[in-house]
């Protein structure tokens, strides 16, 4: 199972181009963390990993700029606070 789980996200990876593909919230893209999770640490840890992202990746996240530490910091919908290093650059940029 674990194999066939990889073998669809090279699958999405050979079939949809870059440009269809969603834009990530994440600095690794979210098939890129669950692909590495998934040859890591087993099929169910990938899937745990899959059903977080998805969840979070969509709407309601809310992007801001901590007044004590001064850096950019997003929370997700499940309450978890990312840091800079893992928020996209895209979205950091766009927040400057």
């Amino acid at each position: 199972m674990k194999l066939l789980f990889l073998g669809l996200i090279h699958l999405y990876w050979n079939i949809i181009p870059k440009s269809i593909r969603g834009k990530c919230i994440f600095r690794e893209s979210c098939s890129k963390h669950v692909y590495r999770i998934t040859r890591d640490e087993g099929l169910k840890d990938g899937l745990n990993a899959l059903f977080f992202r998805y969840k979070n990746c969509r709407a309601k996240t809310i992007i801001f700029k901590n007044p004590t530490t001064n850096e950019i910091q997003l929370i997700l919908p499940s309450e978890k606070i990312l840091n800079e290093e893992e928020v996209a650059e895209k979205l950091i940029e766009t927040f400057k």
